[in-house]
């Protein structure tokens, strides 16, 4: 059975994530696609714009000396333009390190991401490994 068109795109936008190629990234969201980022740390809020949402993706490199990776562990669909991905991230900032689990709720219209809602384990680690 074939991967349903909506896990393969959130599946392409993490490896284009992890390689660090934005334009691939681009070509995958529409332009006021917003990524809600959880918690009270510099990095939350909301990402409004495509180049909001990709200046965030880069701080998270630039924040951690390049050292941010993700592994997505899973991409579930409801066939109406929602999915969700389950993965595990881990970095090193400032002498510290994070190990977390983590998600993104998609939502998918016209075959791109307008809006990506992320969730973590826990929130509590996040925060004080971004503080």
């Amino acid at each position: 059975m074939a991967e349903h068109p909506h896990a393969a795109l959130v599946r392409k936008g993490y490896d284009a994530f992890q390689r660090g190629d934005m334009d691939t990234m681009r070509g995958l969201m529409t332009g006021d696609c917003t990524h809600h980022v959880p918690g009270s740390h510099p990095l939350s809020g909301d990402h409004k714009g495509i180049e909001s949402v990709l200046d965030y993706y880069g701080r998270l490199g630039s924040e951690t000396d390049g050292s941010f990776r993700v592994e997505l562990r899973d991409v579930l669909v409801d066939g109406r333009g929602h999915a969700v991905s389950v993965h595990r991230f881990t970095a090193d900032r400032g002498g510290r390190r994070v190990d977390a689990m983590g998600g993104i709720v998609f939502r998918i219209v016209g075959e791109k991401i307008t809006d990506l809602d992320e969730c973590v384990a826990d929130i509590e680690q996040v925060d004080e490994f971004w503080t």
